[in-house]
């Protein structure tokens, strides 16, 4: 589907039906590897709608010059989670830059959000990102991209790799992205960071050197109802190498949303 925003047609795929789900992708990819690694977790989960954008510079969805910011992303991105959920309170879904748009969609529009779940985030104040090593694996398969992403180094996670991350690089409109990212840290929203009251999980890999964990970590000092877990054996694609332990976080994640309703 594709839904337009002002100057932006925003493009979208969505499975099932019921309460919205937005699912927000990470840079340099698009809605595909979002959908590949959450919607196995989500599939069976009755009355949840689920929806992956493409991001604004990313697989469909173009970035016109009138973009020239995160705070022009997060704008778009509320835009359309109005268009598509028709009013109703949506959960909020997040990887890597996915989930610091999304921190701010909530933060802007708390009594709109059901529910957040951020994963691997990237946030301002990154620190104590280790040294990427990996795992598991031989370490002499795929490229350096593929080396580079994954601590998990099997063929597996390589065929994932191909099929999920590595296309959408194509699709990436690399000068759009640099214009935004010139301008990527977000403006902070007044008041206190806790301002959002939601049932929260924040997720990270303990071995994401792409953002580290830290940062993740003084999330759950933000959130009143937030819980933690720092995954070891992962790095920042954790949703590919850790797919049971997602699905464990998130079903109790969607339980406590459940119960805040």
């Amino acid at each position: 589907m594709e839904i337009r925003v002002g100057q932006v047609a925003v493009h979208a795929v969505e499975h099932g039906a019921g309460r919205p789900v937005l699912v927000l992708h990470g840079g340099g990819v698009d809605h595909r590897e979002a959908e590949a690694c959450f919607e196995p977790a989500l599939d069976g989960v009755a009355g949840l709608r689920r929806i992956y954008p493409d991001l604004p510079g990313a697989g469909r969805t173009p970035a016109p010059a009138s973009l020239r910011s995160a705070d022009d992303v997060v704008d778009t991105l509320l835009r359309f989670a109005d268009e598509v959920t028709g009013g109703a309170a949506y959960l909020l879904v997040g990887h890597s830059a996915g989930a610091y748009f999304a921190q701010a969609m909530a933060a802007r529009r708390p009594e709109r959000v059901a529910g957040l779940a951020l994963v691997c985030p990237l946030l301002p104040g990154v620190r104590e990102v280790p040294e990427h090593r990996m795992v598991a694996g031989s370490g002499d398969i795929g490229d350096d991209v593929f080396r580079s992403y994954f601590v998990i180094q099997t063929p597996e996670m390589l065929e994932r790799f191909r099929r999920y991350v590595a296309p959408a690089a194509a699709l990436v409109d690399e000068a759009a992205l640099a214009r935004i990212g010139e301008r990527w840290e977000l403006t902070p929203e007044p008041g206190p960071a806790s301002a959002y009251p939601g049932p929260t999980v924040v997720v990270a890999g303990r071995l994401d050197s792409t953002v580290g964990h830290a940062a993740a970590v003084d999330l759950v000092h933000h959130y009143p109802h937030a819980s933690l877990a720092v995954i070891d054996d992962a790095g920042h694609a954790l949703p590919h190498e850790q797919p049971e332990l997602l699905r464990a976080l998130l079903a109790e994640w969607l339980t406590r949303v459940e119960r805040s309703l």
